[in-house]
């Protein structure tokens, strides 16, 4: 059984930072893409950000327009984890985030293969 366990959730200000970890087994985590996700109340889950590893050192990643710029999807091979670390957060960005792994990145949410069990950020103003 696949598991992805978040953490790093919480509240913040606008204008602060938080930073997401998501650890994954060593199986899905060395041939997976791995990605974030987010769901806001009374919205569809949309894409963040996502991560596959290209070369032992190096990896491709994709950001949704939304974030790009203040948010930073990275790898920590050692731990088998990604991190998001989002910065200059808005009230928009209030969300439960879930990470997920599929074979490749790609945005539709429809065709990732596992998730977590999400995990809180809410962003005051």
């Amino acid at each position: 059984q696949v598991q992805l366990v978040e953490s790093g959730g919480g509240l913040a200000q606008a204008g602060g930072s938080l930073r997401l970890s998501c650890a994954a087994g060593e199986r899905i985590y060395s041939n997976y893409a791995m990605g974030w996700f987010r769901q806001a109340p009374g919205k569809e889950r949309e894409f963040v950000a996502a991560a596959k590893q290209f070369t032992r050192y190096t990896y491709h990643t994709d950001y949704a327009d939304s974030v790009k710029g203040r948010f930073t999807i990275s790898r920590d091979n050692p731990q088998n984890m990604i991190h998001l670390q989002m910065n200059s957060l808005e009230p928009e960005d209030t969300a439960v985030y879930y990470c997920a792994a599929n074979p490749q990145i790609v945005r539709s949410v429809d065709e990732w293969d596992y998730w977590g069990q999400g995990t809180q950020v809410t962003v005051s103003s």
